[in-house]
């Protein structure tokens, strides 16, 4: 698989509102803003993790162009990671290949990630990657306007 992890442009800005707006992805993801389709926020959420030094966000690309995104942030101590793959992109391997050549690059262990429970695609991801689930809880899904299940999990090597 011919993939790339590259700085993130200010020209792919516009493809990946399209997909974070997409209903079915807002769905599988859940964790999303409350208005997927808010431009504003989302500018403003990029703006904020684009200038900040701690999170480390790279745009995945292949042969055929820009196909998702993938970072690290710490939250409440943990560092965490996050990827999304473009919707038309899906149940191609690009979220398994994007993460192992992510963890080449953040070096921080323990690493967290969650998951909602009905994501069942971004679990095997995360088990094929090494990250063994060490919890679940639920919390309120902005994208979805209800509770969520989800699952934590954590890779130490």
């Amino acid at each position: 698989m011919d993939l790339v992890l590259r700085a993130l442009d200010d020209a792919d800005l516009d493809r990946i509102f399209e997909w974070e707006r997409d209903p079915t992805a807002v769905a599988m993801a859940a964790f999303t803003r409350a208005d997927p389709s808010d431009r504003a926020a989302f500018d403003a959420h990029y703006a904020r993790i684009r200038s900040n030094p701690d999170v480390l966000v790279r745009a995945i690309a292949d042969g055929d162009g820009l196909v998702g995104t993938i970072g690290s942030f710490t939250m409440e101590g943990e560092r965490e990671i996050t990827y999304w793959i473009a919707p038309s992109r899906w149940g191609r391997g690009l979220a398994s290949a994007a993460l192992g050549a992510f963890l080449l690059v953040e070096a921080t262990r323990p690493l967290y990630a969650r998951v909602a429970e009905h994501n069942i695609g971004s679990a095997r991801v995360l088990a094929k990657a090494g990250f063994a689930r060490i919890g679940t809880e639920t919390s309120y899904a902005d994208g979805v306007g209800r509770d969520v299940v989800e699952h934590i999990y954590r890779l130490t090597a």
